[in-house]
């Protein structure tokens, strides 16, 4: 797949995908309270592959803005009619790839990435993006699926999946390869968590602050 078969993918899953319930909601509530614990009212944050905006418009009460995208015109619609019935006016959503970042340099706070880093084939690209538009000391959080951490099924199953249309590309890596990834672009890493409800996690969940 390339972007526009990977968009084209998400905009027609768009509409049950948010439908579907949050697999591990309590999972997905910890990290959500532990990205807020770094928030302060006056930030202004990014949000990359924000689906259909249901972590910006639970962030937005608590910040002064945010600018969410993805590469999914399906998912922004979807994100836009939930901002309007949330009577949410500080939250913009907008189409974006993550090799190109419609924003200024050093233009926000804090970047958030939540299960999508696994989605991109150039993170490096991706996160050099992520460090150019934070601020100095600005936060970049994330929380992503490490395969390489999955069930060999699981493993096999995606490529299958992936050939009939059923799952978008996946890239495969550990918790290890990603931290290196990340401090590699210029980041330092701060936390890095399991929030899951299970024994085993393979989600893992990294705070880092921009060097520069």
């Amino acid at each position: 797949m390339n972007t526009i078969d990977d968009a084209r993918f998400w905009d027609r899953i768009a509409r049950k995908y948010a439908a579907d319930p949050i697999k591990d909601l309590s999972g997905y509530e910890r990290s959500v309270a532990r990205i807020q614990s770094y928030l302060v009212p006056t930030d202004s944050v990014f949000e990359l592959g924000c689906g259909t905006g249901t972590t910006a418009l639970k962030l937005a009460p608590l910040i002064t803005h945010i600018v969410a995208t993805d590469i999914s015109r399906e998912m922004i619609t979807i994100a836009g009619e939930k901002a309007t019935g949330a009577d949410c006016s500080n939250a913009d959503f907008t189409v974006a790839t993550g090799n190109r970042l419609p924003s200024a340099d050093g233009a926000f706070d804090a970047a958030i990435a939540l299960n999508v880093l696994h989605l991109l084939p150039d993170r490096g690209k991706v996160l050099a993006e992520v460090r150019r538009i934070l601020r100095p000391g600005g936060l970049f959080i994330s929380k992503t699926p490490c395969l390489d951490e999955m069930s060999i099924f699981i493993r096999l199953a995606i490529p299958i999946a992936r050939t009939l249309g059923k799952a978008p590309r996946v890239e495969t890596f550990s918790a290890q390869t990603l931290e290196a990834e990340i401090a590699a672009a210029g980041f330092t890493i701060v936390e890095a968590a399991r929030h899951g409800s299970k024994r085993k996690d393979p989600r893992i969940f990294i705070v880092a602050s921009n060097s520069a």
